[in-house]
């Protein structure tokens, strides 16, 4: 099975080796045929980089490594 890729911006940094992404998605409502957009946060992981609120980032999944953190960032700034 492959590992999902998903792309957000940085919300937050001020945990030590987390950031809170935010992953916009966009959807045609089923009903009312109109563009719905919904948002949710993830938390990834990375060991280093300078990441700044407002970046844009790629997060892949991987094994859980805390209660929230199931994602890891792909790459680096």
């Amino acid at each position: 099975m492959t590992k999902r890729v998903l792309q957000g911006k940085v919300v937050s940094t001020k945990n030590l080796k987390t950031l809170v992404i935010e992953v916009i998605r966009k959807f045609r409502h089923p009903v009312l045929l109109k563009v719905i957009k919904r948002s949710k946060k993830y938390h990834a992981h990375y060991e280093e980089g300078t990441f700044a609120v407002g970046d844009t980032v790629k997060i892949i999944e991987s094994a859980p490594i805390s209660k929230l953190k199931k994602w890891k960032v792909l790459g680096d700034k």
